[in-house]
């Protein structure tokens, strides 16, 4: 069942928790062109609510470059934020890169989805669930529907599109266990 009270989730970051605070289970989108930071701003929520708060992050890189993946990757195990000794790492990374088929890359969002929830469910953690970058998931979904024939929407896109965008969101919300707050990168 869903809790429909609103609470704030505290971010650690000043700007953001006093001019533009988020609401735990909500959904925020990071806008930007290449190069402008919207990663280093993932890499220091997943940081902050890991170190400050005990909270656990899922990152599901959709279509990322290899680089990226790898660059994220060890800057979490450099934090402390992913331990290898032993099970007390905060972050899950999914990834689909982008020189792997569209198929793979059309799930790893829902992947990632499916371990937010899974820590919400099961473990009670409000978890944040980052999907960067949310319109390669709409992308890779357009090429797996036109490799299945089926013919696009008036606009290129799939006509699946609502539904497959519709069934993920629906999924992402806050239950009396716990929360699932999406990041989803643009």
């Amino acid at each position: 069942t869903r809790r429909f009270e609103q609470e704030i989730l505290v971010t650690g970051i000043k700007v953001v928790d006093l001019l533009a605070p988020y609401a735990k289970g909500g959904k925020i989108g990071l806008f930007g062109g290449a190069g402008v930071g919207k990663t280093v701003l993932i890499m220091e929520l997943i940081n902050n609510v890991a170190k400050a708060h005990g909270g656990y992050s899922v990152f599901a890189g959709v279509g990322e470059r290899t680089r990226e993946g790898n660059d994220l990757y060890h800057e979490m195990i450099e934090s402390g934020v992913i331990n290898l000794k032993d099970t007390t790492s905060k972050v899950a990374l999914v990834y689909g890169q982008m020189n792997e088929p569209p198929g793979a890359r059309a799930r790893v969002a829902l992947t990632g989805l499916t371990v937010a929830e899974y820590f919400r469910d099961q473990e009670g953690q409000d978890v944040l669930l980052f999907i960067d970058n949310i319109f390669r998931f709409t992308q890779a979904g357009s090429e797996v529907s036109a490799l299945l024939g089926r013919i696009p929407s008036a606009v290129g896109y799939q006509p699946t599109l609502a539904t497959d965008m519709g069934t993920m969101q629906e999924r992402i919300t806050t239950t009396k266990k716990g929360s699932i707050t999406l990041f989803a990168g643009l």
